[in-house]
């Protein structure tokens, strides 16, 4: 039957990083709120969900993204990420393994969160234009300082995995990867210039994303009407002020 993933409708999101570890794993689910509500989908069943509503509701999710496997409800990315990879082969056997891949997950967790926050530094409740200049300030200290931090970081587990640097664990894909290439996708469309010019100082990241883009599975994806455009209500969100290109007179 498969799996059922709860998430917005419109947006990439958080929901995103568990699209790819399910598309990569060739296994069947349904994107639940942008099905008719005809067969059960829609907003609607989302938010029953998160109400309480229905089966499964002894431990509901805060928010999405959650899946639904039979019974059993999983909430936060990190842990339907956890849960998936042991599944499917994407997260190593042993247990350190396992943690260590969690681990690095979790690190891509606080960077989306710092990410979003570039153009919502005060709070998620205000519209971006009331805003405005606390994240031109927010976002150039993400440029500046966080984003070379967190590629350094990243680079190096690439240059020190002792199986090789085409992986962030071990000899073969991960979630942890995947995860890695949306998140570079996303900043390579929220901040082109600046993210541009980051990766030249991480040249392994770069391949990574490259690599993960071209795996034949993610390729069909990012190809096919399932794999949803970034726009300005997702975390990931353009706006030519904050990604410090220079102005051309």
């Amino acid at each position: 039957m498969g799996y059922d993933l709860y998430y917005w409708p419109e947006i990439q999101g958080r929901g995103e990083f568990v699209r790819l570890a399910l598309e990569e794993a060739g296994v069947a689910y349904r994107d639940v709120a942008r099905l008719p509500e005809s067969e059960g989908g829609g907003v609607k069943a989302l938010m029953a969900r998160l109400k309480g509503e229905g089966e499964g509701t002894t431990h509901p999710p805060f928010a999405p993204p959650f899946l639904v496997d039979g019974d059993l409800v999983i909430g936060q990315t990190a842990a339907i990420l956890l849960y998936l990879g042991t599944r499917h082969g994407l997260a190593p056997a042993d247990e350190a393994g396992r943690l260590w891949t969690h681990q690095i997950q979790l690190t891509i967790a606080d960077w989306l969160v710092e990410a979003h926050d570039i153009h919502h530094p005060i709070g998620s409740g205000l519209y971006y234009e009331d805003q405005k200049p606390e994240s031109l300030r927010r976002s150039d200290d993400f440029r500046t300082h966080r984003v070379p931090k967190y590629l350094r970081w990243f680079e190096g587990l690439l240059s020190r995995n002792p199986k090789g640097d085409r992986h962030l664990v071990g000899d073969r894909l991960t979630y942890a990867d995947l995860s890695l290439f949306q998140m570079i996708d996303g900043l390579a469309y929220a901040l082109p210039y600046a993210t541009r010019s980051a990766l030249e100082k991480a040249p392994k990241v770069a391949a990574l994303h490259m690599a993960v883009a071209a795996r034949p599975r993610i390729k069909a994806y990012l190809e096919s009407d399932r794999r949803l455009p970034f726009n300005t209500q997702d975390i990931f969100r353009y706006y030519p002020e904050l990604d410090g290109q220079p102005i051309r007179g």
